[in-house]
């Protein structure tokens, strides 16, 4: 406990400042993530409290951040749509798959996957991040401008035949569930449908109308119709809100500008009375836990969305582990990732239960904590007990904050966490891939597809398809060097090891050596398995050099099991040479050691094998060779 205060005073100042630079943002995210301004906040208090409390980084702030914000506004929107666009209704389950994605955490942390976090490929984490900022800024352009399609009513109108047959259609299939759409009971069904009025179908078209125009190409549908309603008033709060962000920084950046601008532009339009658009009311007193996630819960409603809480949950992994690397560059400290990992998904866990998004660690939070004296996990959960404070103090004046200051500060966000490090370094990355005449380079094809995908499409599965073409390209690029250094070549042509130069030149034609240099897996077996037919027909043995082959996985397995098949029929026989113990382990399983090469004709060196080969040297001359064999049958 004595540690715990050690550096009481530096994490009091560090975790103050921390959690002054995350209420804006906690805001921000939270409208920008269609649950509310709450949500974000009650994001920010929790996951920063417990991921600190539990976490493996000491100065770790963390809260809401813009790649977990903008995968969590997708997941939000996907299940809004399915409950009519009712987010009281859909929110059990909105929270049930945070919770979900949570857990995942812990468990990722249990099993030890933090330490496989970083072999995520660059161009997939760069891609998404630059995907993230066109996102961002994108869909706050709409409120920058005053413009939300659910008010425009010459949008909404084109959806009103569809919402009153969406209506009808939702009616017959709760009749359908309940089992009374039968013939005797549809006088239910009428009076149902004479429940169907102008106010509902109005709501309805209104949830179609926004679902429409959600997203980037729903942003870039309606932009011409909000050019041309631009609410002026709105449109300066935001530039207005931009030009501080920037422009303070200029000045100083011991005070967070963003939250200067905040201050600012709310305070003025508040004072002045402007007639502005507001965030939505945040809800007065402590946090209280939404029980409906565990009484209402079913297995069916969480089922399709598995995969995405896995993706959430690895994203903030990887959002996490990032921002700790960074923490120990700059405390000359070492995180531990799995237990980061466990703290992340406490964190994610419970302030889920209690309404809040997901979150990560945030680096630009971290780096302030650090700065300000942050050297414990004090300082991530006093940042989190500052956020309380002003949630149970000034969460009705926090109401009263303009939707475009908000919208605003996001914009800033966007063109912040864009990877502009990895878009620069585009024309000068090697093109070492060919696409009929045209040279490209593997890494920026990565990078462009998963931004592309994840802008116009959708992030998970962008960040799947990224992760597998990124792994095949490795593979294929280190399939094509293990080909070339381990090219089939009698000991003639190819380069004879040291231990090899003194081989008796009466035997080249009839022993031939294969070295096999790298590992023997799926990118490679199509090279090795030409092996039987590229050996002369003189050979009578072949000695396999496997000293340098450290790992075969079961294509490799099966393809060294169908060449030893092949020199079998052709009755030449394999020597093996230094055997490494998880190729050895492999052969064993499926008894290639010992059924097709026995252990006698395994060796531990190659010295040893050319005794062996010297003793048996009669023996060797008195065989047929494949060439001799054939002359024999003809």
């Amino acid at each position: 406990m004595k540690n715990f205060f050690a550096h009481f005073k530096g994490d009091l100042l560090g975790g103050i400042t921390a959690g002054i630079v995350a209420l804006p943002l906690a805001l921000a995210f939270g409208v920008s993530s269609g649950l509310g301004p709450s949500a974000g906040l009650y994001g920010a208090i929790f996951i920063s409290f417990f991921a600190a409390l539990f976490g493996g980084t000491n100065t770790q702030i963390s809260g809401p951040t813009a790649p977990m914000t903008a995968v969590s506004m997708v997941i939000i929107a996907s299940i809004v749509a399915i409950y009519d666009g009712s987010v009281s209704k859909a929110l059990p389950v909105i929270l049930a798959v945070f919770l979900l994605a949570g857990l995942m955490q812990i468990v990722l942390g249990v099993l030890g996957i933090g330490k496989y976090i970083r072999y995520i490929p660059y161009p997939v984490v760069s891609g998404f991040m630059t995907a993230i900022g066109v996102i961002i800024i994108v869909t706050q352009i709409l409120p920058s401008l005053g413009y939300y399609p659910k008010e425009d009513t010459d949008w909404v109108e084109p959806f009103r035949p569809q919402a009153e047959a969406l209506i009808l259609e939702n009616i017959l299939e709760e009749e359908a569930e309940e089992g009374i759409l039968v013939l005797e009971d549809f006088e239910e069904t009428i009076a149902r449908a004479d429940e169907i009025n102008m106010t509902s179908i109005d709501e309805e078209a209104k949830t179609l109308a926004a679902k429409e125009a959600s997203g980037v190409l729903g942003a870039f549908n309606v932009l011409p119709r909000a050019l041309k309603n631009i609410n002026y008033l709105e449109l300066i709060l935001a530039l207005v809100t931009i030009a501080i962000i920037y422009g303070f920084r200029r000045i100083t950046k011991v005070i967070p500008s963003t939250l200067v601008a905040l201050l600012l532009v709310s305070g003025v339009a508040f004072g002045f009375d402007l007639d502005y658009r507001t965030i939505e009311q945040i809800p007065e007193g402590f946090p209280m836990p939404n029980l409906e996630v565990f009484t209402g819960f079913k297995l069916s409603s969480i089922t399709p969305y598995f995969f995405t809480a896995l993706t959430l949950a690895l994203l903030g992994a990887i959002d996490s582990l990032l921002t700790s690397v960074v923490a120990d560059n700059m405390t000359k400290t070492k995180h531990k990732p799995n237990r980061e990992l466990v703290g992340q998904g406490i964190g994610n866990s419970i302030a889920a239960v209690f309404g809040g998004i997901p979150g990560a660690g945030a680096t630009i939070r971290t780096v302030v904590n650090i700065n300000s004296g942050g050297k414990t996990k004090l300082s991530g959960m006093i940042a989190g007990l500052l956020l309380l404070l002003i949630l149970l103090a000034m969460g009705p004046i926090a109401s009263q904050i303009p939707a475009a200051v908000l919208a605003g500060i996001l914009i800033t966000v966007g063109i912040s966490v864009m990877d502009y490090k990895g878009l620069r370094a585009i024309p000068s990355l090697p093109r070492d891939i060919k696409l009929g005449p045209i040279k490209l380079s593997s890494e920026v094809i990565v990078m462009i597809v998963v931004l592309i995908l994840s802008t116009f499409w959708n992030l998970v599965y962008a960040v799947g398809i990224g992760l597998v073409i990124a792994s095949l390209m490795f593979m294929k690029k280190i399939g094509d060097l293990t080909a070339m250094r381990s090219d089939v070549k009698t000991l003639g042509v190819e380069k004879a090891w040291a231990d090899e130069r003194n081989f008796p030149q009466r035997l080249k034609d009839e022993i031939f050596i294969k070295h096999i240099k790298g590992p023997l897996f799926f990118g490679t077996t199509s090279d090795f398995q030409v092996l039987s037919q590229q050996i002369p027909n003189t050979a009578k043995m072949v000695v396999i050099r496997l000293d340098r082959m450290q790992y075969m996985d079961q294509s490799g397995l099966y393809a060294m099991e169908d060449v030893l098949l092949e020199l079998q029929k052709k009755e030449v026989i394999p020597l093996f040479v230094d055997v490494l113990d998880q190729p050895k382990y492999m052969m064993e399983r499926i008894d290639i050691i010992p059924d097709l090469v026995p252990l006698e004709h395994i060796f531990d060196d190659f010295y040893t094998c050319l005794d062996w080969i010297l003793e048996h040297e009669t023996e060797i001359h008195e065989m047929p060779s494949p060439a001799e064999k054939v002359i024999e049958k003809e």
